[in-house]
């Protein structure tokens, strides 16, 4: 109670402060207030049009980023704008609809290999090297499909591994793994290594390769997509920012395309809400923990 009659006695100070000053100088205290409201209406509008072509600029970049995504860029550039007038100029300029397009299913799971049991449930990330998640997407070039095997870590949502080829099979897999191990040498016991049922990751190569450096295996529940969310909301990504923006004539310009997005684009620049705003590469800077090379 005190603390709301001190609040009201400030308030009332202030008041009369005011009007006192508007004595002093001749003027009433609305007459002050319009004045007031319009130099903020005009600082608004000078920097209006930098805002709005530093928020066209991003989302030309990232096409699926959201308003308040796009607001912590913009403050990473230096503008300080409110996330309200960033949803309000980027409903006026239709920066808000993305195009949807659905997946081609990649999942092989009617096989007799063993399948592994979801480690995952309950699983509390607070490091890195602690889960890999893995997928496999299509992507289609002028006269074929290509097919994309990647590996993320789950806790930056850093890509470690990648690869892409012509074949859907085991070695497309084992080529995105062997670049995850070269990239980051995990400690035998430390890791978890998540995915579907699919065939390309329950052949003996691709969980032997696992098992000799000490990495569990782990395994999506059947007809569950929630079980490997984290890969599965990347290839929504990669799909929506590079591949439908891209016409590749073929499997080189793919390539040369896909790597740019992956470790430049997508790594270094790419803000995520759930890092704080950050792009997975400086994320992991942050980190306190060392990767090792």
């Amino acid at each position: 109670m005190t603390g709301v009659i001190l609040e009201a006695i400030s308030d009332y100070q202030q008041r009369v402060a005011i009007k006192d000053l508007c004595a002093l100088v001749g003027i009433s205290r609305s007459a002050l207030y319009r004045e007031q409201k319009a130099v903020i209406e005009e600082k608004e509008h000078g920097n209006t049009v930098e805002i709005r072509n530093a928020i066209q600029t991003i989302a030309l970049v990232f096409p699926s980023y959201g308003y308040r995504r796009i607001t912590a860029a913009l403050v990473r550039q230096g503008l300080i704008v409110n996330h309200k007038r960033v949803l309000r100029l980027m409903r006026s300029d239709n920066l808000l609809c993305l195009r949807k397009r659905s997946f081609v299913c990649t999942t092989d799971s009617n096989h007799k290999l063993p399948i592994y049991p979801n480690l995952t449930r309950g699983l509390v990330l607070n490091r890195i090297n602690q889960l890999w998640v893995a997928d496999i997407t299509y992507i289609r070039l002028q006269g074929e499909f290509v097919y994309l095997a990647v590996i993320l870590d789950a806790f930056s949502r850093r890509v470690i591994g990648w690869e892409l080829a012509t074949y859907l099979d085991s070695e497309l897999t084992l080529a995105a793994l062997k670049m995850a191990l070269k990239n980051r040498s995990p400690l035998p016991g430390d890791l978890i290594h998540h995915s579907d049922r699919g065939v390309q990751y329950a052949a003996r190569a691709y969980t032997q390769l696992l098992q000799r450096h000490g990495i569990a295996v782990s395994m999506s529940r059947t007809g569950n997509p929630y079980d490997n969310a984290k890969a599965e909301r990347f290839m929504w990504t990669l799909k929506s920012e590079e591949v439908y923006a891209s016409d590749y004539q073929s499997l080189r310009s793919a390539r040369s395309s896909i790597k740019e997005f992956l470790e430049k684009v997508y790594n270094q620049q790419r803000l995520h809400s759930a890092l704080g705003y950050m792009p997975p590469a400086e994320f992991e800077q942050s980190l306190t923990v060392t990767i090792s090379p």
